[in-house]
C-alpha cells in the first residue's frame, strides 16, 4: 500500500486534465492507462463544444434544446446551470490557448449540429476540436509542478471502508501485474463511458465501461445507465473502433442515402438528417438491416471543401480508398456516448464519501435520454471544474511528495475471447433496438462470462457496467431517446423519470432472468 496526501484522479481525458488544473497547486495523482494525451475519448470528439457566444443565442435557448433532446429525463436546473457557464469556460479555454476556429472579425465560428435551434457548436478546423483542446490542456499540465501523472496504469477497484472511498487499486496496464493500493484522501473518477463495451463503437479500445464499474461495484449509486447513444454515422469500413465522420458534415448540408440512392431521412422527420441522433440511428440501423447499404453523401454539400474543411475524414477516407469529392462515404451505427453513469450532484459528488465524478463516467442529469450533440465535452468541463472547487473546499491545503509505483508479479492477461464475446452480447441484444427476450439473454450471457473470468478484476467492471445497461434497460418498458423497445415502442408518461439503481439492484434483476430460463 502507497499513502499519499494527493488527489488522485482516475482518467487522463479532458475532464481529468481540466480539473488537475482547477485543482492547482493542490498536489493531485492522475492515473493514465496511456501516455498523456493517447486513449481518451475527448481527443477523439469532432463536433466542438456548445455554448451560446452569438449575440443571436442564448444561455435559456441552449437549454432549452437541451431539455428537448433529452426525451422528458433531463434535470432543468442541471441544464440551465451548464448552460450559463458555458461561455466561460470557451473564453479560458480560449484564453489558454486553444485555437478555436474565428472568423475575420474576431468572432468564433459556429457550427450548427442536430437539435439545435441555432448554430453554436464552436469548432477548431473543422473536426478537431478534441484533440486541439487536450493538446492545449496536456501542454498547460506540464507546466502545472502540482500534478503529477503515472501512465501506463490502470485503476481496477476502489478501497471503501463503510460508504467512503479511501484508495484506488491499480495494476499494469501494460503486461499483467499485480495490485498496488494507493490510499488518498479522496478520489476524482475521470475515466470515460461504456461505448467499447459494444461491438461496433467510435471510443477508443481502453473505454469499456471500467470506471463506471469499479464505483457501481463499490456501492455507489448509478443513474440511466438504460440511455446508451449510438452515433449514427461511423464510418462502415471494418475498423474497430469505428472512426467518426461527424455530425457537423450533416450540419453543413451532407445528405443520408442508401445504395439505391434515395434520401430516406426526408420521410421520416421533419428534420431530415438533422434530426435528433436516436431517430436518425434507428433510421440507419434500419437501411442496414434491410441490405440497402446507408452512406453518407458529401459531394453536392461540400464538394473538395470536405478534404481541407475536415481532415479526420479526409484521412479515414484515404485510408479506406474513399475519395468523398466523388463517391459516398458508406456508414453505420456504434455506440458512442454513455448518458448513464455514476450518479453526481451539480458539484460531482456520488453517494460514497469522498468519491467525485465527472465527464462521461458520471450522469448528473444534463443528458436525459438523449444527449444533444457536443453537450459531452461542455459538461466534463463544467463538472471538472465544479468537482475541483467542492474537492478544494472539503479538503485542506497540503504539501505531498511524489508517488512512486512498482507493481508486483501476478496478475491475468484479459481474455480476449471473453471480451470479443461480452462486447457482440452488447451488439446484439443491448443495442438500438431492445426487446425483453433479447435482454434476458444478454443478461445470462454476462452472469456466464463473469462467472468463468471472476479472477479479472478489470473484467469484472466491464461485466458490472453491462450488467447495469441491460438490467435498466429491462426495467424500462417504454421507449425513450436512446433506449428503443420493439415490445414497448411507445413512450411512457409514467416513466418520464430518470432511473436511479445500484450493482445489487441490476443483479437481482439478473437472477431473476436466469430463473426465467430454468
Amino acid at each position: 500500500m502507497i499513502r499519499t496526501d494527493r488527489i488522485v484522479i482516475v482518467g487522463a481525458g479532458l475532464g481529468a486534465l481540466y480539473a488537475a488544473l482547477e485543482l492547482a497547486p493542490r498536489p493531485v495523482l492522475m492515473i493514465s492507462p496511456e501516455a498523456l494525451g493517447d486513449g481518451a475519448s475527448s481527443a477523439w470528439a469532432q463536433g466542438g463544444v456548445a455554448a451560446a457566444m452569438a449575440a443571436s443565442d442564448s444561455p435559456e435557448a441552449h437549454a432549452a434544446d437541451t431539455v428537448t433532446a433529452g426525451a422528458g429525463t433531463v434535470d432543468a436546473e442541471v441544464a440551465a446551470m451548464v448552460t450559463r457557464v458555458a461561455r466561460d469556460h470557451i473564453l479560458d479555454l480560449t484564453s489558454l490557448g486553444t485555437p478555436f476556429d474565428r472568423a475575420a472579425d474576431g468572432g468564433y465560428v459556429m457550427s450548427r449540429e442536430a437539435a439545435h435551434s441555432a448554430a453554436r457548436v464552436v469548432r477548431v478546423q473543422g473536426d478537431q476540436a478534441g484533440k486541439q483542446i487536450m493538446e492545449t490542456l496536456i501542454a498547460a499540465l506540464r507546466a502545472t509542478p502540482s500534478a503529477q501523472v503515472i501512465e501506463g496504469a490502470l485503476a481496477t477497484r476502489l478501497e471503501t471502508d463503510g460508504d467512503r472511498v479511501t484508495g484506488v487499486w491499480v495494476s499494469s496496464a501494460g503486461e499483467p501485474s499485480g495490485e498496488v493500493l494507493i490510499s488518498a484522501p479522496t478520489v476524482l473518477l475521470a475515466g470515460g463511458g461504456s461505448g467499447g463495451l459494444y461491438a461496433h463503437t467510435t471510443n477508443p479500445p481502453r473505454i469499456r465501461g471500467q470506471v463506471i464499474g469499479m464505483a457501481a461495484r463499490a456501492g455507489a449509486l448509478m443513474a440511466d445507465p438504460e440511455f446508451v447513444q449510438f452515433h449514427p454515422t461511423s464510418f462502415d469500413i471494418g475498423e474497430d473502433p469505428a472512426p467518426l465522420a461527424t455530425e457537423a458534415l450533416r450540419g453543413e448540408g451532407a445528405t443520408l442515402i442508401n445504395r439505391h440512392g434515395d434520401r430516406f431521412m426526408l420521410d421520416i422527420h421533419p428534420d431530415a438528417e438533422l434530426a435528433p441522433r436516436d431517430i436518425v440511428a434507428r433510421a440507419i440501423f434500419a437501411e442496414t438491416q434491410a441490405g440497402n447499404r446507408p452512406m453518407l453523401d458529401t459531394r453536392a454539400a461540400l464538394g473538395a471543401e470536405v478534404l481541407t474543411l475536415f481532415p479526420s475524414v479526409a484521412e479515414t477516407c484515404a485510408r479506406a480508398g474513399i475519395d468523398p469529392v466523388a463517391d459516398p462515404i458508406p456508414v453505420a451505427v456504434a455506440a458512442h456516448y454513455h448518458m448513464g453513469g455514476v450518479a453526481a450532484d451539480q458539484n460531482g459528488r456520488t453517494s460514497l464519501e469522498g468519491l467525485w465524478v465527472c465527464g462521461e463516467a458520471s450522469s448528473t442529469g444534463l443528458h436525459g435520454a438523449n444527449r444533444l450533440a457536443s453537450n459531452g465535452l461542455l459538461e466534463a468541463l463544467v463538472y471538472a471544474r465544479n468537482a475541483a472547487a467542492d474537492i478544494a473546499q472539503a479538503l485542506p491545503q497540503t504539501e505531498a511528495a511524489p508517488v512512486a509505483v512498482s507493481f508486483p508479479d501476478g496478475g491475468n492477461a484479459p481474455d480476449r475471447q471473453a471480451v470479443a464475446d461480452l462486447r457482440q452480447t452488447m451488439t446484439d441484444h443491448v443495442g438500438v433496438r431492445r426487446t425483453a427476450s433479447g435482454l434476458k439473454t444478454a443478461l445470462r450471457t454476462i452472469a456466464r462470462l463473469e462467472d468463468a473470468h471472476s479472477d479479472d478484476p478489470s473484467f469484472l467492471n466491464m461485466t458490472a457496467t453491462a450488467t447495469l445497461i441491460a438490467a435498466a434497460a429491462l426495467a424500462r418498458t417504454e421507449s425513450r431517446g436512446g433506449h428503443w423497445r420493439d415490445d414497448f415502442p411507445a413512450q411512457n408518461p409514467d416513466l418520464a423519470h430518470r432511473t436511479l439503481i445500484t450493482l445489487r439492484d441490476a443483479m437481482a434483476l439478473r437472477d431473476a432472468a436466469a430463473k426465467d430460463a430454468e
